[in-house]
């Protein structure tokens, strides 16, 4: 398994294992857009929300990984620094995922100021009829805040590219739908297995491996810029994606 499939992996466990978080907070939505009197209807709507909502937090990846990288770009020095925070992030969501640490909640406090903007837009469309609202409010709805997506925003804006920071954003937020798309008994079963300690623990510490092992090759990266400017400079052109 290559870096890019770990990242990739990494992303996807952390949207499973976190949904339970987001099922509390982007629940009540998901279960009103299933309470439409047609079935078939119901489920469209359903998918259109969280594929608006999934649309969201890879242009937020994009946006924040093109901005790193224009930074970055300029020093490939700061590439090892990157991975260094890279690992610390993947480190604390995986003390998050095994119910060890909840410290970066505070992340959610910064996005309430956005947030009081975009809610009034997104609760105009609701009761949700059309699947254009349906869309339209799971694009308003990414931008909830959390502390989970905004960490794992964070994190995945280290790689310094929009394109991987986008597609690890969208591997999340696959990995949020299966307790997303369940409503009620359903939903109640699935939040009963992702809660499970074992599984959470396992997954965490998971994390936590992967983000020391990141971090440690960003500290190899920073030793060998520090002895030789060489080593920098003919490491450069691979550090512009996480491994």
């Amino acid at each position: 398994m290559n870096g890019t499939e770990t990242t990739l992996l990494a992303a996807l466990t952390l949207g499973l294992l976190g949904s339970s978080h987001c099922l509390v907070m982007c629940g009540g939505i998901s279960a009103a857009l299933g309470m439409g009197t047609a079935s078939q209807h119901r489920y469209w709507l359903l998918l259109l929300f969280q594929f608006g909502r999934i649309i969201t937090y890879m242009l937020l990846g994009a946006g924040l990984g093109a901005a790193v990288g224009s930074i970055t770009g300029l020093s490939d020095t700061l590439m090892p620094l990157l991975r260094i925070l890279s690992g610390a992030l993947l480190i604390a969501m995986g003390l998050y995922v095994a119910n060890v640490w909840a410290g970066l909640t505070w992340l959610e406090r910064g996005g309430q100021a956005l947030w009081r903007h975009i809610e009034p837009l997104a609760r105009s469309r609701l009761p949700v009829q059309h699947s254009v609202d349906a869309l339209a409010v799971g694009l308003y709805w990414g931008f909830l805040p959390c502390g989970l997506i905004y960490t794992a925003l964070a994190w995945t804006a280290t790689t310094a590219d929009w394109q991987q920071s986008a597609l690890l954003m969208g591997a999340f937020g696959l990995g949020t739908l299966p307790a997303m798309l369940a409503t009620g008994v359903a939903a109640q079963r699935i939040m009963g297995l992702l809660g499970k300690r074992g599984l959470r623990r396992v997954a965490g510490i998971l994390l936590v491996v992967a983000g020391a092992w990141t971090a440690w090759i960003g500290l190899q990266h920073a030793g060998h810029g520090q002895h030789s400017g060489a080593d920098v400079e003919d490491a450069a052109p691979h550090s512009h994606h996480m491994h």
